[in-house]
């Protein structure tokens, strides 16, 4: 996982990408993590902790962020965060679905342990 994540690991789907903006957005839709780890955005609101260089200047200038200054902006951007830049949370849950967790599978694309935890009859 680790070289995955680092661009550098075995796969075997071409041009496969780690997209940091989607994965903050399933797993920290709510910014929490990224606040609690990253005090320079603690001003940033909801979402949008995880793209602070898409902000407006008045967003960016009440939460205290002054990007070059007290933030760094992105040295690359992905042509793939593009779609989920605007991708916001959605009802009370801090996942962007709506759902307290990833998005289940359908049972053709489930792991193995799926298909040997069950009883079977015999």
């Amino acid at each position: 996982n680790w070289l995955y994540s680092a661009g550098v690991g075995n796969d075997p789907r071409d041009s496969r990408k780690f997209n940091m903006i989607k994965q903050g957005l399933d797993y920290d839709g709510n910014g929490d993590y990224v606040r609690l780890w990253v005090p320079e955005l603690q001003g940033i609101k909801g979402a949008d902790i995880h793209t602070p260089w898409v902000l407006n200047a008045a967003a960016l200038s009440q939460a205290g962020v002054t990007l070059s200054e007290t933030y760094p902006p992105p040295i690359v951007t992905a042509p793939e965060w593009s779609r989920h830049i605007n991708q916001r949370p959605q009802g009370g849950s801090s996942h962007p679905r709506g759902r307290g967790g990833p998005a289940r599978l359908p049972a053709q694309h489930r792991g193995i342990d799926f298909y040997f935890s069950h009883k079977k009859a015999v």
